[in-house]
């Protein structure tokens, strides 16, 4: 029996229990919850920052920069030479950044990216360039879908902070927020470039958003 529980250290002020004879020290009610407590912070963070939920946001909006990073090198690939080229190369300039500031973020609070980086990698190439095929209207209309799907997931992450202590986030509140208005800014640029004209709009756009979504919850977990 004794072997069954020789591996539970319990620890209380930097002493394992079993150090604490009977007529030595009694462990009151309240030092139990001081214990208790020590351990939500720990788990939470020591300066009551949820690191759980911090990794999960730096991880999933890493791969979703990187996927978008990718997205539009193959629009560009495709369309960069053309009389869209520039509006493609602003809004992949902003994308870059969003990516740098993302990866400094992943260093700092030394969060793993997600394990799925080579499949967004040749995945958002991919559907860049192959809804760029499509003319420029292809192209802005995977730009609406992806853009519409991202300030939505930024908009969730900052009412989940807000919802929490905001004051813990204010750094990462500022960037999602700067972020989620620059994707915002994309999408809208999207429409004014014919992106409703490209054919199948409602199909392409739908697909697109579904892909978006499922990048974005197994990201998230893996």
């Amino acid at each position: 029996m004794l072997g069954r529980f020789s591996s539970c250290r319990l620890v209380l002020r930097g002493r394992p229990l079993w150090r604490y004879r009977s007529n030595e020290t009694r462990i009151e009610p309240e030092e139990w919850e001081s214990v208790e407590r020590s351990k939500r912070r720990e788990n939470g963070g020591s300066d009551g920052v949820d690191r759980a939920l911090l990794c999960r946001i730096i991880r999933v909006d890493h791969a979703g920069e990187y996927g978008a990073d990718r997205l539009y090198a193959g629009q560009s690939a495709v369309l960069g030479r053309g009389p869209v080229g520039p509006i493609i190369q602003k809004m992949w300039d902003e994308e870059k950044a969003h990516l740098q500031t993302f990866e400094e973020l992943m260093v700092r609070h030394r969060v793993r990216p997600t394990a799925l980086l080579p499949i967004w990698n040749v995945a958002g190439f991919l559907v860049g360039a192959g809804t760029a095929l499509l003319g420029k209207e292809g192209a802005m209309a995977c730009t609406v879908a992806v853009e519409e799907v991202i300030s939505d997931h930024y908009n969730n992450q900052i009412r989940t902070l807000m919802e929490q202590n905001p004051q813990h986030y204010t750094e990462l509140l500022q960037v999602l927020k700067k972020f989620r208005d620059d994707e915002m800014e994309h999408h809208d640029t999207g429409l004014e470039h014919d992106a409703e004209q490209a054919p199948g709009y409602a199909v392409l756009k739908t697909t697109i958003q579904l892909g978006c979504k499922a990048a974005i919850y197994l990201s998230e977990r893996i």
